[in-house]
């Protein structure tokens, strides 16, 4: 029953089969791979021999493959496609890997064996002190050091944390899945074609006769651009916001004031003053306070052009003739009208040249020159029908097989994200790595071209920048490949992407209208490109609110009541009343459905500092695609994994550490 799921991966250039494999598979093979770990691990601790590299390092590292597999395949189609029976499955999952990974920590005779090597790792060299420092760390910060009862409620900290993430989840995906709105034919005005088109689809797939409004990223985003009914606008604004806080079995602010305390028990008993200080010890920006010196240095002018926007703003919404103050479900609705008045940049004329097709050819084509990568269809069951496959390849050998999965439905998990199938490494033989790219576009009708905005056609450039990091890995560890590096480093290949999309001549070549086939005229692409840093503090700020609210909410003691810290820290930032965080702390999936983000929300504006300093590597070589620089950033940065620490890596890739600078010109936010 259980073979087909733990087989070796035999399809199509070593995909797994997923035509074979069903929901009643999981459980079993999870069982089955468990006990295959469990006894390869047993072999590793009791090994009578002195502990080396090969007996222990690598043995681990080889370990523990039938439980790579099922989990690798369990948790993408959890994420993409879940139902009720899955999600059930997926808390049997969560509590018998809790149970699997607290033995493994706990394992007495391993961490002795791990410690002996880290005692000998001036032995070493390169790679293999590296990862032999990191299995030391990261064991002793799980708690390996641990004894008695500390240990204990270690392991029941871990646990509970673990159900609370899947939770809170979820949660979340209920409230996604529940709410939508209704509109009316007379309710149409105003909105483009292409938002009246997905409406039409996104009704079709609940089921419902007309249109509807869900909470997808793709819809909402544009409703509220477009929507001159402002009570539908604040209608559809607050069902975005009240995600998670909706009273009832899925409120998450329970959750949310649970998941803190723990983390900081957790902090404690390593030894940390906080959650924070534990958190970030391994990261780049190693303290709380690096972390909010930066923020406080973008904060503050990106507050000022957001205070400068809203009163032009607010001037518009009462010439319009509406005597109140201008609100969260204002301010997306009066930027687009200023947009156009100030730009000549309408969503909707620029919406038909950013075709989904062709958005995906240029993130290959941009590739192929700056790395000279190929691709190629494959032809291959896949975890779902939306999602497509491509075989990687440079001067004709095969390097990864890259899925793309980029339209929002029912039970998928909401934002876009990059994962992995397989990671790439050379430990026993070279092994290829198998990336997945999920997005949430709105599906076009039946027939039609799938439209994106600009800001979506910079997601999906962007989950591709981390496509690339997993794909060109070159390094022999499993644990060091691809993505596997701090967490205020991993943004950079992906915010680094971004920049080619502003390049004009991708534009130039790929911004082609969806009926005419023309490209985008010249003079649109410079105005898309002259309003490049347009609204970005109101972009600024409703971020950098998010990454402050997370940290205040490690750094010290955790509140008793997350909602009334969340006002406090926004209320001592003097938030500009009509922009809302990013993420509010009842769907802060970045921070409260795992330890991902968690006091590390920061970490994409650690990254961009260098992104933006990195991009600018490229402009004094004098060329987007200079081939000297893309060398040294793949050699130095995608190719490298976590082979050495950050910091090293991107100076040997520039040179040296960047400063805030490059950040705030990129935003338009330099003085």
């Amino acid at each position: 029953m259980t073979k087909p799921m733990l087989a070796e991966w035999d399809g199509p250039f070593g995909l797994p089969r997923y035509e074979l494999f069903d929901d009643a598979q999981f459980e079993p093979a999870l069982q089955e791979a468990l006990a295959e770990g469990r006894a390869e691990i047993a072999a590793i601790a009791d090994n009578p021999e002195a502990p080396t590299l090969e007996n222990t390092i690598h043995a681990l590292e080889l370990a523990g493959e039938g439980l790579r597999k099922v989990l690798s395949v369990f948790f993408n189609i959890i994420g993409t496609d879940s139902t009720p029976e899955r999600q059930a499955l997926q808390k049997t999952f969560v509590t018998e890997l809790s149970a699997y990974n607290a033995e493994l920590i706990s394992n007495v005779g391993l961490f002795k064996r791990l410690s002996a090597l880290h005692d000998q790792r001036e032995s070493f060299e390169g790679e293999d002190r590296r990862v032999v420092d990191l299995y030391h760390e990261n064991f002793t910060r799980a708690g390996a050091a641990l004894t008695g009862d500390a240990a204990a409620r270690m392991t029941a900290i871990k646990a509970r944390l673990a159900m609370l993430g899947t939770e809170f989840t979820q949660n979340l995906l209920a409230d996604e899945g529940e709410w939508f709105m209704e509109l009316s034919e007379d309710q149409l005005g105003g909105l483009p074609d292409f938002l009246i088109s997905a409406a039409k689809s996104a009704a079709e797939e609940k089921g419902v006769e007309g249109w509807i409004i869900t909470t997808s990223r793709s819809l909402m985003t544009p409703f509220l651009q477009f929507c001159p009914d402002r009570a539908l606008r604040e209608k559809a604004q607050k069902a975005w916001s009240s995600r998670g806080a909706n009273g009832g079995e899925t409120d998450n602010r329970g959750i949310a004031a649970e998941v803190l305390s723990l983390r900081q028990e957790r902090a404690k008993l390593l030894g940390y003053a906080s959650f924070s200080d534990y958190k970030l010890a391994p990261e780049m920006a190693g303290t709380p306070d690096r972390v909010r010196d930066l923020l406080m240095q973008v904060w503050a002018p990106a507050k000022a052009q957001a205070e400068k926007d809203a009163a032009r703003l607010a001037e518009m919404m009462q010439e319009d003739g509406v005597n109140d103050t201008l609100r969260p479900w204002d301010w997306r609705y009066y930027s687009e009208k200023r947009r156009v008045a100030e730009h000549d940049l309408d969503e909707a004329e620029l919406k038909p040249y950013f075709q989904l097709e062709k958005m995906i050819e240029a993130a290959f084509d941009t590739s192929a020159r700056l790395f000279g990568l190929e691709y190629a269809p494959i032809d291959a069951p896949l975890p779902h029908p939306d999602a497509r496959a491509w075989e990687v390849k440079r001067d004709g050998k095969h390097l990864a097989v890259f899925i793309g999965d980029y339209f929002a439905r029912g039970g998928k998990r909401s934002g876009a994200w990059c994962s992995g199938l397989q990671s790439g490494h050379k430990l026993d033989g070279e092994v290829r790595p198998i990336t997945i790219n999920v997005c949430n576009f709105a599906k076009p009708a039946a027939g039609q071209p799938a439209l994106l905005s600009f800001d979506d056609a910079r997601t999906l450039f962007h989950e591709f920048g981390h496509a690339l990091h997993h794909m060109l890995t070159d390094v022999r560890y499993p644990m060091i490949s691809g993505t596997s590096v701090a967490r205020d480093f991993v943004e950079l290949p992906s915010q680094l992407y971004e920049h080619w999309l502003e390049v004009p001549e991708v534009l130039e070549t790929y911004a082609l209208h969806a009926e005419t086939g023309e490209p985008m005229p010249k003079a649109l692409l410079d105005r898309v490109l002259g309003a490049a840093t347009y609204d970005m503090g109101f972009q600024t700020v409703e971020y950098v609110a998010s990454a402050l609210v997370d940290l205040a909410f490690h750094e010290g003691e955790p509140p008793a009541d997350p909602m009334a810290r969340q006002a406090e820290v926004l209320a001592d930032l003097g938030m500009p009343g009509a922009i809302e965080m990013r993420h509010a702390t009842p769907h802060f999936a970045h921070v409260f459905a795992g330890d991902g983000y968690s006091s590390g929300y920061y970490s994409y504006m650690w990254s961009e500092v260098m992104d933006a300093d990195a991009f600018a590597a490229f402009n004094e070589a004098g060329s987007a695609f200079d081939e000297a620089t893309a060398g040294k950033l793949e050699e130095f940065i995608l190719s490298a994994g976590g082979s050495r620490p950050p910091e090293e890596l991107y100076t040997e890739f520039r040179g040296r550490m960047p400063g805030v600078e490059p950040l705030l010109k990129g935003r338009g936010l330099a003085a």
